[in-house]
C-alpha cells in the first residue's frame, strides 16, 4: 500500500459512527443550495441550513472543512445540522473539492472562498457571522480573520479554529508526512483527485501566504477559540499553544479537549454543541460595532486595504 492510500485510510479510521441522539432519525436537508463566485473567479458549491426554531435574526456560522473534505462529506454535514440548533448555518466546498471548480491551493486562496461564502450568509439577512474552520479550514478562519477582519461584507465577528496547524510544510508526524506525498508528489496529486476527490494545485506556493502563528495575533478584536485535540494525529498540543501565545489574550481562548482525535471526523457531539453556544455568546448584538471600527483602523491605526471580498451568483 502507498503512502497516499494511508493517508485516506487514517481519515477514514477517524470518522466516528454518528452518536444515539445526535440528530432526529430523519434529520432534514439544507434549506437552500447555491453557486457562490469567489473575487478571483472560481466558482463553488454552497449550501444554506436555516435555524430550526426561526429565532428573529439569528447569528450564522460559514463552516470551513478540512483537506478532503467537502458540503457533502457525512461528518460536515453532521456537524451543520448539530450547529443549526444555535444558529444558521453555511457550508461550502473549497476550490478543488467536491463539486466546486478550481484546484486546491491548501490554504493560500480559500481565504477568497470563505469570503465569498461570508458574503452570501450577510445577503441572506444575518447581522453576525461566526467562522469555524477544520483542519486546513482551521488556517483559513485564521487568515481570513487576519486579512479580513470585521469587514462589514466578508469579515466575521467570531472566528473558532479547530485543530489547526500552527505554520506551514510541519512533517513531524507520520499523518503529515503522508499528507504532503499526497500534496506534493505528483502520484500523490493523481490518488487525491481521483481516491480522494480532491483536486490539487501543482507548484509551490508564490509567494508563501501568512501562516497561521502569524495571523493569530491579527485577528483580534474579534474573538478567537482554538479547539484541539490530545489525541491529535497530525499536529500535536505544540500548535494550539503557539497559536495561543502568539494571539490576544483578551480575545482568545484555548480549549485542550481530551479524547479528542482531529477535525469535523472526530468532532464529537458534546464538543461541537459547545462551540455552538460559544458562537452563540460570542457573535451577541452590539460586540460587532467595536470589532468594526478596530478592522478597518487595523493594527497599526491606518486603514485596511488588504480584505478578501467575495460575492455570489444564482
Amino acid at each position: 500500500m502507498d503512502d497516499a492510500a494511508e493517508c485516506e485510510i487514517d481519515r477514514l479510521r477517524s470518522e466516528p459512527a454518528t452518536e444515539r441522539g445526535d440528530l432526529p432519525p430523519s434529520a432534514p436537508p439544507p434549506h437552500l443550495r447555491r453557486r457562490l463566485v469567489t473575487a478571483d473567479g472560481v466558482d463553488l458549491e454552497a449550501a444554506y441550513f436555516d435555524r430550526a426554531d426561526h429565532v428573529h435574526a439569528p447569528p450564522a456560522l460559514v463552516l470551513a472543512h478540512g483537506f478532503t473534505g467537502a458540503l457533502d462529506r457525512p461528518a460536515l454535514a453532521r456537524a451543520a445540522r448539530l450547529l443549526s440548533r444555535y444558529a444558521s448555518v453555511v457550508t461550502f466546498s473549497f476550490r478543488g473539492h467536491g463539486r466546486s471548480g478550481g484546484r486546491s491551493t491548501v490554504g493560500d486562496l480559500e481565504v477568497h472562498d470563505l469570503a465569498a461564502a461570508v458574503a452570501w450568509a450577510r445577503e441572506l439577512g444575518h447581522e453576525r457571522v461566526a467562522t469555524v474552520g477544520f483542519s486546513m479550514g482551521g488556517s483559513v478562519v485564521l487568515r481570513h480573520g487576519a486579512l479580513v477582519g470585521a469587514d462589514e461584507r466578508t469579515g466575521a465577528d467570531a472566528v473558532v479554529a479547530v485543530s489547526a496547524p500552527a505554520r506551514w510544510y510541519y512533517r513531524g508526524t507520520p499523518s503529515m508526512r503522508r499528507l504532503h506525498f499526497a500534496i506534493q508528489h505528483p502520484l500523490g496529486r493523481l490518488f487525491s483527485r481521483y481516491g480522494l476527490g480532491t483536486r490539487v494545485r501543482a507548484g509551490d506556493w508564490n509567494p508563501v501566504p501568512l501562516p497561521p502563528v502569524a495571523a493569530a495575533p491579527l485577528v483580534a478584536p474579534t474573538p478567537l477559540l482554538l479547539v484541539h485535540g490530545d489525541r491529535d494525529p497530525y499536529f500535536p498540543l505544540d500548535h494550539p499553544c503557539s497559536l495561543a501565545e502568539a494571539a490576544s489574550p483578551d480575545h482568545t481562548e484555548l480549549w485542550i479537549e481530551p479524547d479528542f482525535g482531529h477535525a469535523e471526523n472526530a468532532a464529537s457531539a458534546p464538543l461541537l454543541h459547545r462551540i455552538g453556544e460559544w458562537t452563540t455568546l460570542h457573535t451577541a448584538a452590539g460586540s460587532r460595532a467595536d470589532a468594526a471600527a478596530a478592522s478597518r483602523r487595523g493594527h497599526d491605526g491606518r486603514p485596511r486595504t488588504d480584505a478578501a471580498p467575495g460575492n455570489h451568483t444564482d
